[in-house]
């Protein structure tokens, strides 16, 4: 087996390891949802990783979603 088979085979068992638990663990009902700004930080994250070839635009995209998670999670505990 070549280690690009065996990565791939890690990493899709993670995967599912991880979906398990998400689904399988005791949820709550006053589960906190995903607010605005985590999702909007999430997006620019993502945007950061698609666009990671060009690094200037790559890493400020990261770096925006990464301040705005942060202010996201001071924000939380505030209210909580």
């Amino acid at each position: 087996m070549s280690p690009t088979l065996i990565f791939f085979g890690v990493s899709i068992l993670v995967l599912i390891i991880a979906v398990g638990l998400v689904f399988f663990t005791n949820r709550r009902k006053n589960d906190n949802g995903l607010t605005p700004l985590a999702g909007l930080s999430f997006g620019f994250i993502l945007a950061g990783l698609i666009f990671g070839s060009y690094r200037l635009i790559g890493y400020s995209l990261l770096g925006v979603g990464v301040v705005l998670a942060v202010l996201d999670m001071q924000r939380r505990s505030k209210d909580g």
